[in-house]
This record gives structure tokens, sequence and C-alpha cells, in this order.
């Protein structure tokens, strides 16, 4: 008896124990690809850093599918080690809107609630519900209208504490007066540097560039440029300035089925630069599709072909500007070539599959052509690029960005095809100029799609024939064990010395 007291004494002193250290040294292990569930140095620093503290309060609709559900509960986890880490500089509180007048006050603050479906009684219902959050700091606040499953919460979270807890924000000019993407071209690029940044437009025919801009953007301009606005942008870059650049050299006109060729001044103007963007179109055999219309008797249809003038890349340079992102498609891109320059470091940034090729002027296109392997007899072309150096020779560094597609960020019919990694990429370069806190490593945290991976023509040939005959072949081998092992018995039973059993 006094034995097993004191074996459970020993017992509870160790619980105990254990319960005080894991409270004085808690520690997981994420195993995750992309360490989503561990905070990133970034968030850690503007945690450690808040002069006030702020309070996060969470509308989240109760008995929702387990999808969503899964989403309370990492936002829930997310919040306690941001409460953790900001040493209870980040208060939370979670509110059930399953009274109508706590609905009326979430939407009132900017939370809509969604419409899902939802099984209740051996039937699909829809139910509204409501997934968002306030973040608040005195008067200031900011909306985290919905979090869903799978999104970039601490990215989300972060970003709305920094924005209410600082003050004056970067600037960053979008040039304006030779045909560049209005803003309402591009909504989904505004609105993720509006939350860090000051989007203002910059009209270089004006004077000189201002220097409170972090960085400057020119993006997909139509006409030609004046020699004074790059002799502007001359003096910013020279100045320690920072510049993105996305224009089309040539482009396809689908009207006339003719490849034609866009002189800005742009390619002259880098050329002075150590930097050579040929009047070219770069093809890869991997890329995306246009729509096709086809007649068969009195029907006609639209099918997807494939057009290499769309390079579709999935395999990125090793660069914080590319982190993260998974899958981008250009129109038209040309190819950039360095040839070298003192003082001054080159880095592509893009570059096509081992299985591409370029194009000079005329070109004409044929959407139903076959292609083939032949067809595509160069290696990886750079299509994007970054270089950084000293461009007015006063030991100021600068730094310009360049992508050979000035579309490849802008809404509208020729990019139906593309995908939220194309804005990420115009948004990070962005972000790696202009942004020193690391958030850049955050906005594609945790959000990845997984394109198949393309496969040789051989390979596929092979998993093919595999397929069809590994299962006939199994057949046939447990066939011809069966009967092996039938005829050995039938063997034995009929040898004279054989005795059953």
């Amino acid at each position: 008896m006094k034995k097993s007291s004191l074996s459970i004494f020993w017992i509870i002193g160790i619980i105990l124990l254990v319960n005080f250290l894991s409270r004085e040294f808690f520690f997981r292990i994420d195993a995750t690809k992309d360490k989503t569930y561990t905070l990133s140095k970034a968030t850690k620093n503007i945690l450690k850093n808040m002069d006030e503290s702020v309070t996060v309060t969470s509308y989240f609709t109760k008995d929702l599918p387990p999808q969503f559900t899964k989403a309370l509960s990492d936002f829930e986890d997310l919040l306690a080690e941001y409460n953790n880490v900001s040493g209870g500089a980040v208060n939370f509180e979670y509110i059930d809107p399953s009274d109508e007048t706590v609905q009326q006050e979430a939407i009132q603050a900017g939370i809509q609630p969604l419409m899902i479906n939802v099984r209740e009684k051996d039937e699909v219902v829809q139910k509204r519900a409501y997934m968002g959050a306030i973040v608040k700091r005195g008067d200031v606040q900011e909306i985290l209208p919905v979090i869903t499953p799978g999104s970039p919460m601490e990215y989300q979270l972060t970003t709305a504490i920094k924005k209410i807890s600082s003050g004056d924000k970067p600037a960053i000019g979008f040039v304006q007066g030779h045909g560049e993407a209005s803003f309402d071209k591009m909504p989904q690029v505004y609105e993720a540097l509006s939350v860090l940044y000051t989007i203002e437009p910059l009209d270089l025919s004006a004077g000189d560039v201002p220097a409170h801009l972090k960085t400057v953007v020119m993006l997909s301009p139509k006409d030609s440029i004046f020699g004074t606005d790059f002799q502007r942008l001359d003096s910013y870059l020279s100045n320690g300035g920072n510049v993105v650049m996305a224009w089309n050299s040539v482009f396809g006109n689908f009207q006339t089925v003719q490849g034609e060729q866009r002189s800005l001044g742009i390619n002259e103007w880098l050329q002075t630069k150590g930097v050579d963007v040929p009047y070219q179109f770069v093809l890869d055999a991997n890329c995306g599709s246009v729509s096709v219309q086809q007649r068969q008797s009195f029907f006609s249809y639209a099918s997807q072909v494939k057009f290499p003038y769309l390079p579709l890349i999935n395999k990125f340079e090793d660069h914080p500007i590319t982190e993260g992102v998974d899958q981008a498609i250009f129109n038209f891109p040309s190819p950039i070539l360095w040839g070298g320059q003192d003082g001054f470091t080159f880095t592509p940034l893009i570059k096509t599959s081992d299985k591409s090729d370029t194009k000079s002027l005329p070109v004409s296109f044929d959407v139903q052509r076959k292609w083939r392997t032949s067809d595509f007899p160069q290696g990886p072309v750079t299509i994007a690029a970054a270089i950084e150096g000293d461009f007015g020779s006063n030991g100021t560094t600068g730094n310009l960005i360049l992508f050979t597609d000035g579309e490849f960020a802008v809404g509208g019919e020729r990019q139906a095809q593309s995908n939220a990694d194309n804005f990420n990429l115009l948004v990070n370069s962005v972000d790696y100029l202009s942004d020193d806190t690391g958030l850049i490593d955050l906005r594609t945290k945790g959000v990845a799609s997984r394109p198949i991976e393309e496969l040789e023509e051989g390979e596929k040939g092979f998993l093919k024939w595999l397929n069809f005959l590994l299962p006939i072949g199994l057949v046939l081998l447990l066939g011809v064990f069966r009967f092996q092992r039938s005829r050995t018995r039938r063997l034995k039973r009929m040898s004279e010395r054989y005795v059953y059993e």
C-alpha cells in the first residue's frame, strides 16, 4: 500500500513537472515543405517591435464542414502564437455570429457572409457562414473579410498588423503616359501592393522622378518613349533608385495572324547598359493554349490547342522574387541577352524549358501546326532578369528588373489563362526592391499549385504500356505459378512412394 501511494506521488510529480517545462520550453516540429506552421522571421520581428497592442476580433460560424472548421482551428493556433511571440501585445477574441445582431455588426464592419454547401439530414443545403476578422489598434482597423482554408493566413494577419501599426507607407510610382496598363486593369496587383505601399501615378514628362519613390514600375507601355523620359529614369537609377520594367518588343496580332514589332525605344536604351533584347519571339515546348473554333458537320466547337509562343514556366531560378511561385504563363516574350558590364550583376530570374527556340520577324502563326521536338533545338532562354550595379558611377547601387512580357500581370482577354502566381511575380519584384520587413517570404507561404510534372514522350509511352501489360503479366505469372504447384502435387500423388497423411 505504501509503495502504491509512493508510485502515485511520483507519477503526479512527473506530470506536473512536464506541464511546467512545456509552458517554459515550448517547441514543436513543423514537417510541412514550406514551414506553414512556423512563424517567419519577418513576422517575429514585426511582433517584437510593436509599440502598441492590437486586438483581433474573429467572426467564425460554428458547425461548418471539416475543411472550414480546420481553417478556424489553424487561425486560433496562429493567434495564440502571435500573442506569445508579441509578449501579449496581440490580443484576440472570438464571436459566434449566430445572433442576428452580431451578424449585422459583422457586415457593417466589412465581413461579408459566404454561402457554403452543408449536408444536413441526408441532403445538401446552403448555409450562410461568416469567416472573417477585424484587426484593431485604437481607432484604426483593418478588415480580413474572408479567411478560407489554404489561404496565406500569416501573410494576411501580419500585413494587417503592419499596416495599422506603421505610420507613413513607402511610395511606389507607376509610370503613365505611354499607353501603360491602368490600375483598373490590374486589380489583384493594386490590392496586394496597397497593403504596404502608397501607389502613385508617375508622369515622366512632368519632371524628374520624385526622390521619395522607393520603386518605379513601367508596366505594358504601348507608345514610344521620349529620350528625356529615359534620361529621368537614368538619373533615378544613378541615385540608387529601383525600376521594374515589363514590356513586349514583339507581339502576336491574331487579326492578321502575324507577328509584329513594337519599337518603344526600350531595347535601344537597354543596350547602353549591356543588355540586348532582340526583336524576337521565344518559343517553348512547355506552353499554354489558345482557343480555336473548329467545325464538324453542322456543329462548331472551341478546342484548346498548344501554342508555343505562350511559354508556361513551372521551374524557376532560385531568387526571392520567384520563391514560392509554382507556375506562370507569358505572352510573346523576347530573349534577354547579357553582354557583360563591369560593376554590374546580372541575375536570370525566369528561363524557358530546355526545349525552346527563338524566331525573328517576319513570323506567321499557324495554330493548327503539329509541333515536334525537333522544332525546339535551343536550351533555356532568359525572359526575365535582375540587374544590379552603379548606374551613375557614383558609388550608389541601383536595381533594374526586366520582364519581356508586358501583360503577364495584367488582366484581360489574353490573360485568361494566368493565375495568381503571375501577379505574385510582379508584387514580389516590388517587395524585393522596396520592402525591408521580409514580408515577401510570406506572400506565397502555404499557397501552392502542384502541376503534374511534364514527361518525355518516351516516358509516357513506357508508362502507358506498363499500366496495360503489368496487370496482364501478373495474372499470367500467378496462373503459371498455380499450374506448376498443381502439377507438382499431381506428380507426387502419382509417385509409388507417395504416402497420404
